[in-house]
């Protein structure tokens, strides 16, 4: 009542000079006495909130047990698949005031984030009984490098055959790896997805021919989705009774004789659910739910949707932001809603599936597993090959990491997204390194082929973009 009191009397010492009625000053200082109740109220709300969401986190939160690898004994090389550190990068997050933590994905025994994707193909392809492994089937597939080899690994791990089909102007040493890892290459012309001998087209057909049947649609067994392809090299009559009552002997050839599987990583929904089910679960656990970003970028789209999809499930304030290299339209969708612009249009490229140096990402269409991700992709950086290239230099230099191009462009994009947020205080932002450098030496690590490229080696552009103010 005194305070009340009080407050009256300080309100009516700096009233204008006139008599007010007590009526007046009565609802003056209730009208002061409400505002302030609701600014209160509305403080211990947010905080109310705030908290109940920070415990809502931590109950789906499952704490790292204590792991001692150095005795453990992993069953062959898919053993080594996936668990991989997440590395900071010191140079950038010191410069910048953040955490900037990699996944070393290039420490897969095929060296790359695709040996998930390629294990959890063939697997989800053998519960499913369209793959019997030790049985001479064979696994086809369209890639530029990278899945080839991981598919190449696990086949030869698993008791399988593995046919890469792949653009004839990839690095050379996928090509070599490939070849010594007993894989039957084939090497394309670039072309579009439109051109019916675009290597993931050929690749669809090499498996439709595999059953070696004069009706191509009699070999053809069903499948979960239109896109993927199992033919059999079992008998016509068979193959006849595949969907009828079979006798014993039927079935066992049906299941022992060898088979045409087409993975089709780019539809395949066993990409998106690698990530889904595997890296997202183990970067959430390794930063103990501490994550405010990640980003990467997307050739098939699997790894930047399955992991931000899981990561958002579990915290949906993290921000998860698209890398993406000059000449793919990736940039301009999550944008802008549309796929091209006019310089990316069909034949003004130096390759005709995206115009850039960078292997592994970018692309100018939309794959059923990059739509699993477009909903939750907030933000796009585009990235040329001139920053990509400055950025392997620079972290050679500073930090002794010897990565791909892929790599690179991802950690350029983390670098603008922390400018454009204004971020300086911790926040922890999680990438891909998708592979090593040791794949590119023939042309994104080939200084005479940059040149010839016109790609300037300019490591002083990321000290540039460190330094610089914040931009969008």
């Amino acid at each position: 009542m005194n305070l009340q009191l009080g407050i009256r009397d300080y309100i009516a010492s700096k009233l204008p000079r006139f008599h007010p009625n007590r009526i007046a000053v009565k609802y003056v200082l209730y009208g002061l006495l409400l505002g302030f109740s609701l600014s209160l109220a509305s403080t211990s709300l947010a905080l109310h909130l705030q908290e109940r969401k920070r415990k809502r986190i931590e109950q789906n939160f499952e704490p790292r047990p204590i792991e001692l690898r150095s005795d453990e004994v992993v069953n062959g090389v898919i053993g080594l698949i996936g668990n991989t550190p997440l590395v900071r990068i010191n140079s950038l997050s010191d410069a910048l005031g953040v955490e900037i933590l990699g996944k070393a994905e290039f420490l897969n025994p095929g060296g790359s984030v695709k040996d998930r994707v390629a294990l959890r193909m063939i697997e989800d392809a053998e519960r499913q009984g369209l793959l019997h492994p030790h049985t001479g089937s064979r696994i086809f597939e369209g890639t530029v490098g990278s899945t080839g080899i991981s598919i190449a690994t696990i086949a030869k791990a698993k008791g399988y055959e593995a046919t890469i089909i792949m653009p004839d102007d990839v690095a050379e040493e996928k090509v070599k790896a490939l070849l010594a890892l007993g894989a039957e290459v084939e090497r394309v012309r670039p072309a579009s997805i439109v051109d019916k001998k675009q290597f993931v087209n050929l690749a669809r057909e090499r498996a439709k021919h595999f059953g070696h049947t004069a009706n191509i649609n009699k070999s053809m067994l069903r499948t979960p989705s239109s896109s993927m392809v199992v033919t059999s090299t079992a008998s016509e009559q068979v193959l006849d009774d595949q969907y009828g009552v079979m006798t014993q002997d039927e079935e066992e050839e049906l299941r022992t004789k060898p088979r045409g599987f087409f993975a089709d990583q780019f539809e395949n929904r066993s990409n998106f659910d690698a990530h889904y089910h595997g890296t997202g679960p183990e970067i959430w656990r390794q930063t103990s739910g501490q994550v405010h970003a990640f980003v990467a970028g997307a050739g098939t789209g699997g790894t930047i949707s399955g992991i931000g999809r899981y990561l958002k499930s579990m915290n949906e304030d993290i921000l998860v932001a698209l890398s993406d290299p000059e000449g793919s339209g990736l940039y301009n969708k999550v944008k802008y809603g549309v796929m091209f612009d006019r310089k990316e249009a069909e034949g003004t490229k130096r390759r005709h599936q995206v115009d850039t140096v960078v292997e592994g990402i970018g692309i100018n269409r939309l794959t059923h597993n990059m739509e699993l991700g477009l909903p939750i992709i907030s933000d796009a950086f585009r990235v040329t090959d001139a920053e990509a290239v400055a950025m392997s230099r620079y972290l050679v230099q500073h930090d002794g990491l010897f990565l791909g191009s892929s790599s690179a462009c991802n950690l350029v994009a983390c670098i603008k997204l922390v400018k454009k947020l204004g971020w300086k205080e911790g926040q922890r932002i999680v990438t891909i390194l998708c592979d090593s450098g040791n794949r590119h030496y023939s042309k994104f690590w080939n200084d005479d082929y940059l040149h010839r490229a016109g790609i300037p080696i300019n490591p002083n552009i990321i000290d540039d973009l460190l330094t610089s103010p914040g931009s969008a």
